[in-house]
């Protein structure tokens, strides 16, 4: 086999990391939040309330950084393959949740 199949799809996680950043700091200054809240909505239906979201490792993969629950759960990075995740929202936060916001994106 000349090929060795990788999960994900095709171009440069980077520049999707990039424009979605865009994306979440475009809605931040539309609805005047420094923090916006981000969700990721993963294909076995989990949901994530994202600090932080990473290109690496790369390769079809991405770094997903939640909030620790109200619980006080130790915190925690998944990495996932760009295929597992079903949609991004970008949300105003709830003010019961006002601690919760999206940090940014990592290099």
């Amino acid at each position: 086999m000349s090929t060795i199949w990788l999960p994900g799809t095709a171009g440069p996680l980077d520049e999707l990391v990039v424009r979605i950043q865009r994306r979440i700091d475009r809605f931040g200054e539309e609805h005047g939040l420094e923090r916006p809240l981000v969700e990721v909505e993963l294909a076995d239906g989990a949901l994530l309330v994202l600090s932080s979201m990473s290109a690496e490792p790369g390769y079809g993969f991405l770094t997903l950084v939640p909030h620790p629950d109200e619980e006080g759960d130790d915190p925690y990075e998944l990495v996932v393959p760009l295929g597992a995740i079903r949609q991004v929202a970008i949300r105003v936060p709830e003010p019961a949740r006002g601690r919760f916001g999206f940090a940014g994106f990592q290099a």
